[in-house]
């Protein structure tokens, strides 16, 4: 595989040793295809990459260690290599750790190899359990700042969070709900990936707090656990429906949109409102097809600098500055869709 990079930054980008980045390169075997696998990952980005840095000034390797659909994680990884270019005066380099679901001791051994191999940063979303807070402990203990993105840890020695105000993305999304339904009877579904999530406990909240004050006639159904993953949320959705056939909207805090307006189609029940969250590159073709009526969404590039500027400044690359304000909430429809994150 040619490339014109030295083993050196390969096994840094990888996260492996020289040795063993050598033996997938010359090909001599002893090495995991798991492994090689990373080796050409390495490469990979490292070539997207050095198109979008300048390699002058300080360089931050940083780690970003995400729990998400490959939907919204792909648009994170978009998000930040757009961002590159400007983050000056260092130069970012980062390397990805993304999974979709899974136990939260697999997601902590990974924060641990990362607190033993060293990095300049880790970008973080994660569940809000007590096994990630305490790997975090163990990050900022080995010199490693941790900024969470989109979803917080808050008792957790993070230096700090990006993101919005999910309280009041919920309550918007129960201000747009009543008065699109307006006063056509009908229920309303609730769909959070997991309760673990911060973010959409929040968001939860939020909505169901204002739903209760302006529209108390309201039914809401909730469904939880799907991941956010196809397979998964369909089945619950189906669910659902069979048990309240008054269900006619759906706010979905946790993603898993296609399934779920599937699962509305077979099942001959009409979704005659349906909020969401994020322009990942599902919801936009659902909005696109005017099969989404919003898409409550936050600036992704604007999170991603600011949670580099944080780890900067945990650094002392950059000077001191105030708490990072909430993202903007920005209500998106078919007809006010921001252009699309290119990279580069």
């Amino acid at each position: 595989m040619g490339h014109p990079f030295p083993i050196r930054e390969i096994a840094r980008q990888a996260g492996l040793s020289e040795a063993t980045v050598d033996r997938v390169l010359n090909g001599r075997g002893g090495v995991r295809e798991s492994t090689a696998r990373e080796v050409h990952r390495a490469i990979a980005d490292l070539d997207r990459q050095r198109t979008q840095v300048r390699l002058v000034g300080r360089t931050f390797m940083v780690d970003i260690v995400m729990q998400s659909p490959e939907r919204f994680s792909t648009a994170v990884r978009a998000a930040l290599e757009a961002e590159l270019p400007s983050l000056h005066p260092a130069v970012v380099r980062s390397r990805y750790h993304f999974r979709e679901t899974g136990p939260a001791e697999e997601l902590v051994a990974v924060l641990d190899r990362i607190a033993r191999r060293g990095s300049q940063g880790v970008l973080l979303k994660a569940p809000d359990v007590p096994e990630v807070t305490a790997a975090v402990g163990r990050l900022a203990a080995a010199g490693v700042p941790v900024v969470t993105l989109v979803t917080d840890l808050p008792v957790s020695a993070r230096v700090g969070h990006v993101g919005s105000d999910n309280r009041a993305a919920g309550a918007t999304a129960a201000y747009l709900m009543g008065q699109w339904l307006g006063d056509r009877p009908g229920n309303v579904l609730t769909s959070l990936s997991s309760g673990f999530f911060r973010n959409e406990e929040e968001r939860e909240m939020g909505f169901r707090s204002t739903m209760r004050a302006r529209h108390p006639e309201r039914t809401l159904v909730e469904i939880a656990e799907g991941q956010g993953l196809d397979a998964t949320q369909y089945d619950l959705v189906r669910a659902a429906l069979e048990r309240d056939r008054e269900i006619r909207a759906v706010y979905s805090i946790g993603g898993g949109n296609i399934a779920t307006l599937r699962a509305f189609e077979d099942a001959g029940h009409e979704c005659a409102v349906f909020i969401a969250h994020d322009l990942d590159h599902d919801n936009t073709r659902l909005l696109r097809e005017l099969r989404l009526s919003a898409v409550l969404h936050h600036d992704l590039r604007h999170d991603l600098r600011e949670a580099c500027h944080l780890v900067m400044r945990a650094h002392g690359a950059l000077p001191p500055a105030g708490p990072t304000l909430p993202s903007a909430i920005q209500v998106v429809t078919p007809y006010n869709m921001p252009a699309p994150v290119v990279a580069g």
